[in-house]
């Protein structure tokens, strides 16, 4: 069953957002990942919701989600999220 992470974002510094997204892509690699979209948000249509930006993934199955999360890759990748930008990140088990 398909896993799904979802960002909801709010970028603080542009240069170090597109590094990170750059290490993003190639952490994703070995994990047979599919990033869905990547988007700006344009309007909110119910309720309120804070963040600017959003990315949508698609994992294989939760555990392979879990083990990309945890991998050495995306851990050295953190410091950089964290110093570009404010980051929820949900995962969901497709239903």
């Amino acid at each position: 069953m398909a896993a799904y992470l979802v960002g909801h974002i709010t970028i603080k510094d542009p240069e170090k957002w597109g590094t990170y997204v750059k290490g993003v892509a190639v952490s994703l690699e070995p994990f047979d990942a599919d990033i869905l979209f990547r988007g700006k948000r344009f309007n909110v249509l119910a309720g309120e919701h804070l963040h600017s930006n959003t990315v949508a993934i698609r994992f294989p199955n939760q555990e392979i989600l879990q083990q990309w999360y945890h991998s050495e890759n995306y851990q050295k990748l953190i410091p950089i999220r964290d110093a570009a930008a404010d980051v929820v990140i949900v995962t969901y088990d497709e239903s």
